[in-house]
């Protein structure tokens, strides 16, 4: 492989409160306000993810558990979180040596997120900071967050098992206040952006 540079992902929490940061590759780590974890992410990496976790309580070995985002019960995250969960989702050095990235609504809303690239002549980044969990509809409502329909309601309508799904009033709910996230799964043609591989990135909570 030409491109066997690790990409650099910074992440900083701006929320005036503490989350637990959590990457998948990459682990976990408590941010108190303003605090920035860096972790490198082997070039060929797919279907990751980083994702803030928020009212958790872990003790000295790393276990524990948290309202949104938990992984597990673990501090340092193997696995992906339970929703809700705002998602930057990302796969590096696709094809034609491009990086895919996005911020995903499919698991719900929890914390409001910018992700950005930040080096290579890549200048497109992804925001979603809309007052979601507030204005978040009854049904969909739950500690810390806002949930997507899928973990509500377990239908093919909402989850797109079949793979043949549309829009639905729930996702226009969260597509209206962040119309570059993905908001339901087959949401691509406006929620996913590329650069060129090697390029690094900056994921903030509450930006």
């Amino acid at each position: 492989l030409a491109h066997t540079q690790a990409a650099t992902f910074d992440i900083t929490n701006k929320c005036p409160y503490t989350v637990w940061a959590a990457a998948v590759p990459g682990g976990g780590k408590q941010l108190t306000n303003g605090q920035t974890w860096t972790i490198n992410v082997a070039a060929g990496t797919t279907a990751a993810r980083i994702w803030a976790r928020t009212g958790c309580n872990f003790d000295g070995t790393g276990h524990g558990g948290c309202q949104t985002g938990d992984c597990g019960g673990l501090l340092n995250c193997q696995a992906y979180g339970t929703p809700p969960n705002t998602l930057a989702e990302f796969a590096l050095n696709q094809f034609n040596n491009l990086d895919f990235i996005d911020i995903s609504l499919v698991d719900g809303f929890n914390v409001p997120m910018d992700f950005s690239p930040t080096s290579n002549g890549c200048t497109r980044g992804i925001r979603c900071t809309a007052d979601i969990n507030g204005q978040c509809p009854a049904q969909l409502k739950t500690q810390g967050g806002c949930n997507n329909p899928c973990t509500v309601f377990k239908t093919d309508e909402y989850c797109c098992n079949s793979g043949s799904c549309g829009p639905t009033d729930y996702s226009r709910y969260f597509k209206t206040r962040c119309p570059d996230a993905y908001s339901y799964p087959k949401d691509d043609q406006t929620s996913t952006f590329t650069c060129q591989g090697g390029t690094n990135y900056r994921v903030v909570f509450c930006p």
